[in-house]
């Protein structure tokens, strides 16, 4: 059986080609360029062909940036100018590592593959093979690999399950390898230095501004852009009131733009679509623990399936899910229920 291995450049895929060459698994490298061909991707390929040429791996340069560029970051600005707050990574890993570079893999002979995510499988009586969070909590990627279908986890490994962190460089330095990309990467991979404002308006003409209200419809000001907000931002709305205010919702149709005070950033649920079942519904607990957002730090909710469309209906205060986001439903051992993307917080009673 073979593995293929997706490595990045980055510290934690090369380590996680080392751990499953030295476990004895048969192994291929195989490296995903996303971007435009630039002279930091031939650095990246140079350093990663030495790094298995001394591991004794063989490896695989893939130019996917076309393909990249029309599922992943396409979508991401057509989401801004429909005035959501993507969440680029959790798309990319179904229908990229996972999809067109994981088939790309098994055309190549691969049987399963494996990633640098901390992350872990487990088996799980009565539910089967399931995905829960990794052992460093802090660097724990669960809630971006949400949306990719348990399917096509099952096949794959995580060798960084059980790994913190902050021992990944010594590692690697054990064994004699230097990551090409030695870096954390940035928060969005194609945004140069995320800067995702001026991104966005390079790559075509952006909605203009419109009037910023509280929700009772009093005019407190303007804005340049809805797609320049989100939800809970508080700096940057160049409007002048008696208390702080906040993002609570954007009106699209009216191209309004609607902020408030501390207080009512709290939503009671929020609605999510794109359904991903890690977990058939009918084994939900009847309590779940809700993240809507990646620094987040998940609570309790309730959760209903309607036409197809999870409803949470938190049960602890909860800041306003931002819509673009994605929703993630835990048990409370970590175990991924399943994902949807945010479309709306709920009004009203939970």
């Amino acid at each position: 059986m073979t593995v293929a291995v997706a490595v990045s450049g980055g510290m934690d895929s090369l380590l996680s080609l080392v751990l499953l060459k030295e476990q004895g698994e048969d192994v291929m490298a195989v490296h995903g360029h996303f971007l435009p061909p630039n002279p930091d991707w031939q650095r990246v390929v140079d350093g990663l062909t030495k790094a298995c040429e001394t591991l004794g791996v063989s490896f695989h340069a893939l130019d996917l940036h076309s393909e990249f560029d029309q599922r992943v970051v396409a979508p991401f600005v057509a989401a801004y100018r429909a005035g959501l707050t993507p969440n680029p990574c959790a798309m990319c890993n179904p229908c990229m590592k996972f999809g067109t570079l994981f088939t790309a893999a098994q055309n190549m002979g691969a049987d399963r593959f494996a990633t640098g995510h901390y992350v872990r499988l487990e088996k799980r009586a009565g539910l089967g093979v399931v995905l829960t969070r990794g052992t460093d909590l802090s660097k724990d990627q669960s809630y971006f690999l949400s949306l990719v279908p348990i399917e096509k986890l099952r096949l794959a490994y995580f060798p960084l399950a059980e790994t913190y962190k902050r021992d990944v460089l010594d590692i690697l330095d054990s064994h004699g390898l230097t990551p090409p990309i030695p870096s954390e990467s940035q928060e969005i991979c194609f945004v140069p230095d995320d800067d995702y404002q001026s991104f966005l308006c390079r790559r075509g003409k952006m909605p203009g501004g419109g009037q910023a209200l509280l929700s009772d419809g009093t005019v407190v000001g303007s804005h340049k852009g809805l797609w320049r907000h989100t939800q809970g931002q508080r700096r940057g709305l160049g409007i002048a009131w008696t208390e702080a205010l906040y993002v609570l919702d954007k009106d699209i149709a009216t191209n309004t733009l609607i902020v408030g005070t501390r207080e009512e950033l709290e939503a009671p649920g929020c609605i999510a679509g794109q359904v991903n079942m890690m977990v058939p519904f009918s084994q939900w607990p009847k309590v779940v623990m809700a993240q809507t957002r990646y620094r987040q730090k998940a609570k309790p909710s309730r959760v209903d399936l309607e036409d197809g469309k999870l409803i949470f209906h938190f049960i602890e205060a909860h800041g306003r899910p931002t819509p673009g986001q994605v929703a993630v439903a835990y048990t409370e051992d970590g175990v991924v229920l399943g994902g949807g993307v945010i479309e709306a917080s709920t009004r009203g009673e939970s």
